[in-house]
């Protein structure tokens, strides 16, 4: 049978049949988990796969996954600052939309900008949505106008909602309607309460802040797909802390800054690294302050390797 994986649970996965809509609990072959050798994961939620039902002791239906077909893209990060591995987050998604707050938590720029990096390099569309906005007092209002004008500025879509005050909730589901959609961010950045309240049938767990380090605690464990209606779809994702860019040459990530991309062509060199090169177009206008200068740390911190992941 032909399925799709709902719910990844690290060892046991939920694939639900293209045919008959119902879910069953698979697991995979030892030499499957093999292929992926540097992943954490083999198999992730969006993979298309190929499975067969085994019976189980007590009569009920297992799965066994026999094969992976090819995916459309992904989402993928370095599992941790100190680890070659990876993460494959999702696959065959037609949408990211990285949260972003600006407390409770504060996402950090440099988090945020990996993400789009990372989306751009699997040119995957992007939709920032700037959460909690009911909370901000007047100056936090200015630095949200400021976030939001410049990613706008760089031909991102952005949305600013709130959850708790169903400040446009419906404009975001027009935005996800007939897509499968990947939401990711810190922990207690508001994924699961936007998802508990654009589909009211979802009773997803949510947790409070820690009024001492202002951080969210995990309430999603493992990466599961919520259908909110037949052809839309979303991957609820665990919080993350921190996000590793991987399998991006030096030479390829000034093509995933579009503002870097548009200047690239009136360097000197083809092969411009965008440092400390003679005639670079990049540096000169970040010098001029004609590229946003925190946009330009990002990628030189993600260009040298730093351990700060934002």
């Amino acid at each position: 049978m032909k399925g799709i994986i709902v719910k990844s649970t690290g060892s046991w996965f939920q694939v639900k049949s293209i045919d008959t809509k119902q879910v069953f609990p698979c697991r995979i072959r030892g030499k499957f988990r093999l292929n992926e050798s540097k992943t954490t994961n083999p198999l992730a939620v969006g993979d298309i796969v190929k499975f067969e039902i085994e019976p189980a002791d007590d009569d009920k239906e297992v799965g066994v996954v026999t094969e992976l077909y090819p995916r459309n893209n992904y989402i993928i990060r370095k599992s941790n600052k100190l680890s070659s591995q990876s993460q494959i987050i999702a696959s065959n998604i037609d949408l990211v939309i990285p949260v972003f707050t600006l407390s409770s938590p504060t996402t950090s720029q440099g988090f945020l900008d990996r993400i789009l990096v990372t989306a751009e390099a699997y040119k995957i569309p992007v939709l920032i949505a700037f959460n909690k906005i009911d909370l901000y007092d007047d100056d936090q209002k200015n630095i949200l106008n400021y976030w939001n004008n410049l990613y706008k500025s760089l031909g991102y879509d952005t949305i600013e909602v709130s959850a708790l005050e169903n400040i446009n909730i419906k404009q975001l589901f027009e935005k996800i309607k007939g897509k499968t959609s990947l939401i990711c961010g810190h922990s207690g950045s508001g994924k699961s309460t936007l998802l508990n309240i654009l589909d009211s049938k979802l009773t997803i767990k949510t947790g409070a802040i820690s009024n001492q380090h202002q951080k969210g605690k995990h309430t999603t464990t493992f990466a599961e797909m919520h259908s909110i209606t037949d052809d839309t779809h979303i991957i609820d994702t665990p919080g993350i802390r921190d996000f590793g860019v991987i399998d991006i040459e030096a030479a390829e990530l000034g093509h995933f800054f579009p503002e870097i991309k548009a200047l690239m062509p009136k360097c000197k060199f083809h092969n411009c690294l965008h440092k400390n090169e003679p005639d670079c177009a990049v540096v000169k206008a970040y010098e001029a302050e004609e590229i946003n200068p925190s946009r330009y740390y990002s990628y030189r911190s993600i260009l040298e390797g730093e351990d700060s992941f934002g």
